[in-house]
């Protein structure tokens, strides 16, 4: 098994020992003072799940807008033709066309989310093999297979994202960078869990929010208290 490195063995030692804060705030503060890459990193919360994703009617899925966005820069590409394309411009699409369909079959991803018309799927959907196993297929329960191209596009661009619950029953959410301040971070995480909590599905037995977590792309996760989550959830 892999040993942390110094650094991080470092930024554990400043943490308290065993303890599940019932302060999101305070336990995003721990995060960002324990962060020690010298890059800006990612704060994500990390959800574990009281589902078996084995079951297609437990498994959760959603979309949420972070208040605040990711701090990422997301680059979109909208399959469309006619006024769609150009309401897709207009409203800040880093790519727009079909000819996109046959660059993506030779190898072009430069982009981090599609967004398709519904009356284009019957050629964006040649692309399955290639972009969903990558999760980068439109979709509309995502709401990226939606005429309206203006919405979504600049949903994206203000900090919509995807989750989906892994295998193991977790889900990791980016609620944005080292560099946001404290009430930024809290809010985003207050808007993703909403989103997992209302995202229950009826055949979860027990308890389902089961622990979160946060951290850095780097540093040492922090607990939060799951009890802050399961009664909204229950």
């Amino acid at each position: 098994m892999p040993k942390h490195g110094k650094r991080y063995r470092h930024a554990a030692s400043l943490l308290p020992k065993g303890i599940k804060f019932e302060d999101p705030a305070r336990a995003l503060e721990l995060v960002k003072e324990s962060a020690f890459a010298k890059f800006d990193e990612t704060v994500e919360v990390s959800v574990r799940l009281g589902v078996d994703p084995r079951h297609a009617d437990q498994i959760v899925r959603g979309t949420v807008v972070l208040p605040h966005g990711t701090g990422k820069t997301v680059r979109v590409l909208v399959l469309a033709e006619g006024a769609q394309a150009e309401a897709a411009e207009a409203a800040g699409a880093d790519y727009v066309g079909m000819e996109y369909v046959g660059r993506i079959k030779e190898g072009w991803l430069e982009f981090d989310v599609a967004v398709a018309t519904p009356n284009v799927m019957g050629q964006v959907g040649q692309l399955g093999r290639v972009l969903g196993p990558r999760g980068l297929m439109p979709t509309p329960k995502a709401g990226t297979v939606t005429m309206d191209v203006t919405k979504a596009v600049r949903e994206i661009k203000a900090g919509k994202i995807e989750f989906r619950v892994d295998r193991t029953g977790n889900v990791h959410i980016p609620i944005g960078k080292v560099s946001f301040d404290v009430d930024r971070l809290t809010e985003n995480m207050a808007a993703v869990m909403d989103v997992i909590v209302r995202a229950k599905p009826a055949a979860a037995k027990g308890a389902y929010i089961r622990s979160v977590t946060v951290s850095s792309t780097m540093g040492p996760g922090v607990g939060i208290d799951p009890n802050l989550y399961r009664r909204v959830a229950a």
